[in-house]
């Protein structure tokens, strides 16, 4: 019996609209904590307790546009060997019911987005600009679909540095920039080993346009650019020169990275992190080393400079 054919089982209610929510996504928002940690704020109360707002606040309005995308999508989910699965391709959430609970998740976000700061509210909303522009007509350009995620991921960095009251390093946005890219191409490049690159347009038009070796020479890129950059930011723009010292954690986790992409992994960065040991280990060790750094090797900070 053909794939399409199976039936698909479906989640009951309650359990539905949790799942269309996607909460494994909202791993995410992690990089909202960027400027929290490298700007030393992390050991201030007040602090954490604005970027844990600003993280939920993020995860709501991020929930609604993963909705609003599957209720555009569904009939294309349908075909999916994973995606049919979700709850509104599946049935288990109606359509209308789908609608009223991205307004909710919407609403609630924004809220809490001004609550939190009218500029912050401003990224948010721009991240969901983003987010919709991406669904309605990004993902059908080729390399601006790449671009506008990792877009997404650079607003969701910059947002954590408002949300706290810093200054926004351009090493921020360099490095988050590179290191959003570079999953974005792998994520695409893991795609089509998953779905095959003959049939991978069947799921997703947008891979015909892709080919390995073109995604094979972006991920050459980007990944060489998310370790330059970081390397360089530990010497030249890094509150404590000593953070040098963590370069081998990020490029460990960007080769196995690569590594499982090219062992047939379908490149979402949100399951790998999740699933894979060793990079959830590299990811923990790397945070544990940066703040044993920051704490007991502090660094005098120059105006304006973290």
């Amino acid at each position: 019996m053909a794939d399409d054919a199976v039936e698909v089982p479906k989640d009951v209610l309650p359990v539905a609209l949790i799942k269309a929510l996607r909460p494994k996504q909202w791993a995410k928002q992690v990089f909202l904590l960027a400027a929290l940690v490298f700007s030393m704020e992390f050991t201030n109360p007040e602090s954490l307790k604005l970027a844990a707002w600003g993280i939920g606040a993020f995860c709501l309005v991020s929930s609604c546009g993963y909705v609003i995308n599957d209720i555009l999508d569904r009939e294309a989910d349908t075909k999916h060997p994973k995606k049919r699965f979700r709850p509104i391709a599946s049935g288990a959430l109606p359509v209308p019911m789908a609608w009223v609970w991205a307004a909710v998740c919407f609403a609630g976000g924004m809220a809490a987005a001004w609550f939190l700061d009218p500029l912050f509210a401003a990224i948010t909303f721009g991240y969901f600009v983003n987010t919709m522009t991406y669904t309605l007509w990004g993902k059908q350009q080729p390399i601006l679909d790449i671009m506008m995620i990792s877009f997404g991921f650079l607003l969701r960095a910059i947002a954590g540095a408002i949300a706290i009251g810093v200054w926004i390093s351009p090493w921020l946005i360099l490095c988050a920039g590179f290191f959003a890219l570079f999953m974005g191409f792998n994520k695409r490049r893991g795609e089509l080993s998953t779905l095959g690159e003959t049939n991978a347009g069947q799921h997703r038009a947008i891979l015909k346009e892709y080919s390995t070796s073109m995604l094979d020479e972006f991920q050459s890129i980007t990944s060489s650019g998310t370790i330059i950059s970081y390397a360089l930011y530990t010497v030249l723009g890094s509150p404590n020169p000593l953070l040098v010292l963590t370069v081998p954690f990020p490029l460990y986790g960007v080769f196995r990275y690569i590594f499982l992409v090219q062992q047939g992994e379908d490149g979402d960065p949100t399951q790998l992190v999740l699933k894979d040991k060793p990079i959830l280990l590299t990811g923990v060790l790397y945070g544990l080393v940066v703040v044993l750094i920051l704490l007991f090797a502090p660094e005098p900070l120059g105006p304006g400079r973290w």
